[in-house]
């Protein structure tokens, strides 16, 4: 959802005049909850879990989140925060690659610097983005690559996310060719680059000790492409990238940069190590092979962003956790997204896919938006029913029944599935 926003209201939203000069959370809380022993997980033929198999921590500016790692911090957005279609900012999750991350960011200092192939290179206070550019917002999922990744078989490396590395806000700011268009990209560009001010190890001896990426110039996406300084109304957790981050839709969130202090023009592709060698997907219609044609050196691999997101849906209600009953109505609700377009149908079963009936769409805010469903469905049979969800998009993608594999862990978006237990009414 694109609109107007109100220049006035925005500055004193963002305070100017100092409310925001420093932001200072310490990164290292974690909760009290205790951290329950839970059932061996191999898998999605043994996984009763749609998130991940993690604890709950508590971080500044953050509600109780699933904690994968501390260093860097991954958190997991529990299920039941999706049922709305923009995901609460305090809920969001977080991924960071590197694990030396800000804690506090004086605005009067900071500056965005545009630099490298531009007529005019420019340093931007904070102060002038908001007043020099015209303010755009934009309804989007950030959604991570490895989203879902404990579904794959054969397993692979990396994060064990469950359905919970994703999130819809409506982001605010100014877009990307504005910027461009005020420095002057000089002929010969080739792509922008991104960086932020998060800082680390990395793989060893690869260069990969700051997060950098870049999009191609001639990429459609950069049209739609923003600097985002608003998070649902409000600015940024400093875990979500305050004060300003990168917002790509459509695409993979490994190119949403948080915390963007440079941009650059380049005259030649970018090698470095987190677009020349991680982040790759082999170069098939799905991003998808098999562990032995990987093995044998023969596929060509692609940076992901040559993919948009692939369509998705998910049933966040019932959750399996309590039981449904015979003859009384229970809803079915969810999400759905597409980074190619808008959805346009979401079909729910009640028999594990043997027959398919469309579900009730909620309000449309944009193409790149979750878009809620609902289905009432009135079971007859008490017993074990496998409910399943997909969802087909404006451009004709429509969800397969069948996972893809590749060594990432990336693209995945296989029909989702729910059984539940009904009880019989006498």
């Amino acid at each position: 959802m694109k609109g107007k926003v109100d220049r006035r209201k925005l500055l004193k939203l963002l305070g100017a005049g100092g409310f925001l000069l420093a932001s200072r959370p310490a990164l290292a809380q974690t909760s009290a909850q205790a951290e329950e022993a839970l059932p061996s997980f191999t898998g999605p033929q043994a996984n009763p879990y749609w998130n991940g198999v993690h604890p709950y921590a508590v971080y500044p500016q953050k509600l109780p989140l699933l904690r994968m790692t501390d260093r860097p911090v991954q958190l997991e957005t529990p299920r039941h925060y999706f049922r709305t279609p923009f995901t609460p900012n305090e809920a969001f999750y977080v991924r960071y690659h590197l694990d030396e991350i800000p804690n506090e960011i004086d605005l009067s200092q900071w500056r965005l610097k545009l630099e490298g192939n531009f007529e005019r290179p420019v340093e931007l206070s904070f102060e002038d983005l908001i007043r020099k550019f015209k303010p755009v917002s934009i309804a989007a999922v950030n959604q991570c690559s490895g989203n879902s990744r404990s579904r794959f078989q054969p397993r692979v490396s990396g994060g064990q996310w469950g359905n919970g590395a994703m999130g819809n806000a409506l982001w605010t700011g100014v877009r990307l060719k504005d910027l461009l268009d005020y420095a002057g990209v000089k002929p010969g560009t080739v792509q922008i680059q991104f960086e932020g001010l998060d800082r680390g190890k990395g793989p060893e001896n690869l260069g990969s000790g700051r997060f950098i990426k870049s999009l191609d110039l001639d990429d459609p996406v950069i049209e739609e492409t923003i600097l985002a300084y608003l998070m649902n109304g409000e600015p940024l957790p400093m875990l979500n990238g305050f004060p300003v981050r990168l917002v790509v839709p459509g695409k993979f969130a490994t190119y949403w940069l948080k915390h963007v202090t440079w941009i650059r023009a380049l005259t030649e592709p970018d090698k470095n190590f987190w677009m020349a060698t991680a982040y790759k997907v082999p170069d098939t219609p799905n991003g998808s092979t098999t562990p032995e044609a990987f093995a044998s050196g023969q596929v060509k691999t692609v940076p992901i962003g040559h993919f948009n997101m692939p369509v998705r849906s998910f049933i966040i209600d019932p959750d399996g956790s309590y039981p449904l009953v015979a003859g009384l109505p229970a809803k079915i609700r969810g999400i759905a997204f597409s980074g190619h377009g808008k959805v346009v149908k979401v079909e729910v079963s009640t028999d594990n896919g043997q027959t398919w009936r469309p579900a009730l769409l909620g309000p449309d805010y944009g193409k790149y938006s979750f878009r809620t469903f609902e289905y009432t469905w009135r079971p007859t049979e008490p017993g074990k029913h496998v409910l399943a969800v997909r969802a087909t998009d404006e451009k004709g993608n429509v969800q397969p029944d069948s996972g893809v594999w590749n060594p990432g862990g990336y693209l995945w978006n296989k029909i989702e599935r729910q059984e539940v237990v009904v009880l019989a009414a006498k």
